[in-house]
């Protein structure tokens, strides 16, 4: 079975043992990697760019090079290699979760219970719950969806469309870095640079598609590309900040705005602010959709590609075996009727 067939069948068992079943409740490969990580970052830690950039390449580099190995032992077994990539692609996406923990946060909110919605709200981001009203809470939490839509889903597709198992692992690596030591804290300033710019390149394409899947199925495609062309450049995220911005004008609301962090707070421009309005409660749930149907997008367009190219690539190589016997089909035909006659 050609390499394209076995991540359209394996992407696509991956996204439905998500959408059943959620992240592995046990044994989280990602949760193993993190420890991993952590280790390495104990034993090599220096205020240093060199020894951060020395744990990014034993950390991303050691999971992508596993990860061909598992799927180099299973080449030429299309079962296993399809099983493969469904268990690797169920266990870096993470729409599912990210609905879950979004809409538990809108549930507390709708209920009126401020205190829940905080205590929740560190299991989906960074920021400090205390700090935010419930208006504050609703606005992180739509942002985080978005964002981790491209993250925790689209992201990986491309990559695994790309580099097959090792792609998935290896984004999800590289993200999962960022997450650990990519911020601006005093100790991961320098430390964590390396894995923080490996991350804006990693999640350059998966960002884009994203944002341009939002404009498609956001059901408000003139104003999330408006929002998109007049506003994402002006977020600190490269990749952030398209995707923030179309879903701000896909959802028709405001995001951005000043944000606060344990020990420091950011403030950041306004995305779709002249056209948008304040997050409500209810917009979590509208959030939430649209991910969905962006992940489903983008799991068509990821398999639909990766057949073409696989196609293409099935095509050239026939033509070069062709060219290599050195006789075209129509010299062949020619042949094989002149041995007919004789």
């Amino acid at each position: 079975m050609r390499a394209d067939r076995i991540f359209a069948y394996g992407a696509t068992a991956g996204m439905v043992a998500d959408a059943l079943l959620g992240d592995p409740r046990r044994g989280h490969p990602v949760a193993g990697f993190g420890r991993a990580a952590a280790r390495v970052e104990s034993l090599l830690w220096r205020d240093d760019r060199g020894r951060g950039a020395l744990h990014t390449l034993v950390c991303a580099g050691g999971a992508v090079g596993a990860a061909a190995l598992t799927a180099r032992a299973v080449r030429g077994r299309p079962v296993l290699a399809v099983a493969l990539t469904a268990a690797t692609a169920w266990s870096v996406v993470g729409g599912t979760s990210l609905g879950r923990e979004a809409r538990a946060i809108g549930g507390a909110l709708a209920a009126g219970d401020l205190e829940v919605a905080r205590e929740r709200l560190p299991h989906l981001c960074g920021r400090d719950p205390h700090a935010l009203d419930g208006q504050g809470i609703a606005r992180a939490v739509v942002e985080s969806v978005a964002e981790n839509t491209s993250d925790a889903v689209v992201g990986a597709l491309v990559w695994g469309a790309i580099g097959g198992v090792p792609g998935l692992v290896g984004f999800r690596a590289v993200n999962t870095l960022d997450a650990m030591v990519g911020h601006r804290s005093p100790r991961h300033r320098r430390y964590g640079w390396a894995s923080a710019r490996l991350d804006d390149v990693a999640g350059w394409p998966g960002a884009r598609l994203t944002a341009a899947l939002a404009v498609v199925g956001g059901g408000r495609p003139a104003e999330a590309v408006r929002a998109w062309k007049a506003d994402a450049h002006r977020h600190p995220s490269p990749n952030a900040g398209p995707v923030e911005a179309a879903f701000a004008g896909a959802l028709g609301v405001r995001l951005g705005g000043t944000l606060a962090y344990a020990g420091r707070v950011e403030h950041r421009p306004v995305l779709n602010g002249a056209a948008g309005r304040d997050v409500r409660d209810a917009d979590i749930e509208r959030a939430v959709r649209l991910s969905r149907r962006v992940s489903a997008l983008a799991l068509g367009v990821c398999v639909a590609g990766r057949l073409a190219a696989g196609h293409l690539a099935a095509r050239r190589s026939g033509r070069g075996a062709e060219a290599g016997t050195g006789m075209s089909g129509t010299t062949r035909w020619s042949a094989v009727r002149e041995r007919g006659r004789a």
